[in-house]
């Protein structure tokens, strides 16, 4: 299959576009204003167009008119300025959560545009080339690297300053390539990212992690795109120079896991000694039943993947749409794990990727009368947290981090 990407304005001239409701038309057209809309030929053929309106890869690409709020949805109608409008509900929506902007590195006065070292084993990477996607998620957190905002993007092509800052920091063990998607790369670039750092034989640098949807979205970039080869054999290349290489796949629903051509594609990353880790957030009218996950993690494990993480929906873009009660989330992660053998009990979560770092939600528990959340942080800015409990008040309505109160102290243990 040759690869090819519809815009909102391409699709609608798509025999797709003609099994969509007038009115569903119209409510794409309105969504898309505010959030990115690219789909390609092959996602396109993964939704079941005469249930398209439930269908999970539908919602998944399409963003919906319920993303908006109603008073963004009121600003766009009475806009009389509709880019300015525009930017505004972006400005709104949080575009970048987590304190990202407050972990972008530096070295000899320089900061590192397009790095962020918040964790102190590892550094991510965001290459220019690599700052798109395949097609996008309608709920993705990174939006604001597809919307033409130059201030919103993070993206470098410096790898020489990425290199010096790596030696000057001896904690790091990891680097993870990400995006957008690395993979939407040529292997030519990609290779001249990668192969200076190979050269450079840093001592302490010890696996490289690529963070990409393309197994779900463009499985064929690891079966007949020009370079497939190149890029395949550049992934042996960096497992035979002594890395571990973990290719970080993201799916979303069992449903991208189907076919000879995903298996296909899995196989030959495997083929080169990479190790392939899945992760996803839990998404609201997307997978947030406990049965998608059984069988999303069953299937992962059966293709010799290894479940990595279940995310909270992050507190960025349309999260009132997609998010799920701290408590459903981890009703929903423990009737799916618990249906699984240990092979996929790797999985870790519910997770929240918060500005102190990860916090797991653990449980929910009674303390001396009180009914409270058990939670635990995954991963710290401050690695002295990691793996250590506490507790915060029970809220039934309560979707991330900052909805909760302390429970038994006056702040939590990060604060």
């Amino acid at each position: 299959m040759e690869y090819k990407a519809y815009n909102l304005k391409s699709f609608l001239k798509t025999p797709y576009a003609d099994k969509m409701d007038k009115q569903d038309i119209e409510n794409l057209k309105l969504a898309a204003l505010v959030f990115p809309f690219k789909v390609n030929n092959y996602t396109l053929t993964l939704i079941d167009w005469n249930n398209y309106k439930d269908d999970p890869i539908f919602r998944l690409t399409f963003p919906n008119k319920a993303m908006l709020l109603p008073e963004h949805l009121e600003k766009l109608k009475n806009a009389s300025d509709l880019k300015k409008a525009v930017y505004e509900i972006r400005m709104n929506l949080n575009p970048h959560p987590a304190g990202q902007l407050s972990n972008i590195p530096e070295i000899n006065g320089k900061k590192l545009e397009g790095s962020q070292h918040k964790y102190k084993e590892t550094i991510l990477f965001f290459p220019k080339q690599g700052q798109t996607c395949h097609a996008y998620c309608s709920f993705c957190f990174r939006w604001p690297q597809f919307t033409g905002i130059d201030e919103l993007k993070f993206q470098s092509k410096e790898v020489e300053i990425l290199i010096d800052y790596i030696k000057a920091h001896p904690e790091i063990t990891d680097i993870l390539f990400t995006g957008g998607d690395p993979m939407i790369m040529s292997s030519r670039f990609l290779r001249a990212y990668i192969e200076p750092i190979l050269k450079a034989k840093i001592p302490h640098l010890k696996n490289i992690r690529i963070g990409s949807k393309a197994l779900a979205f463009w499985p064929y970039r690891f079966i007949s795109d020009k370079d497939s080869e190149d890029l395949l054999n550049l992934f042996k290349e960096i497992v035979d120079a002594g890395y571990h290489l973990a290719f970080m796949a993201h799916f979303n629903h069992y449903r991208e896991l189907e076919g000879e051509i995903l298996e296909k594609a899995v196989k030959n990353i495997q083929s080169t000694g990479a190790i392939i880790r899945t992760q996803s957030p839990l998404l609201n009218h997307i997978n947030a039943s406990s049965e998608v996950w059984e069988k999303m993690w069953k299937r992962q494990v059966n293709l010799g993947m290894v479940p990595y993480y279940m995310f909270i929906a992050r507190d960025t873009g349309a999260q009132h749409y997609f998010g799920v009660p701290l408590v459903k989330a981890w009703e929903i992660y423990k009737n799916a794990v618990n249906k699984v053998s240990g092979l996929a009990r790797t999985v870790r979560g519910p997770s929240m990727s918060a500005t102190p770092g990860k916090i797991c939600v653990d449980g929910v528990s009674e303390i001396n009368g009180k009914k409270v959340f058990v939670l635990r942080m995954l991963q710290a800015k401050n690695p002295e947290l990691v793996d250590i409990p506490f507790f915060a008040e029970f809220d039934e309505k309560a979707m991330w981090i900052d909805d909760l109160k302390p429970a038994f102290s006056e702040k939590f243990i990060f604060e």
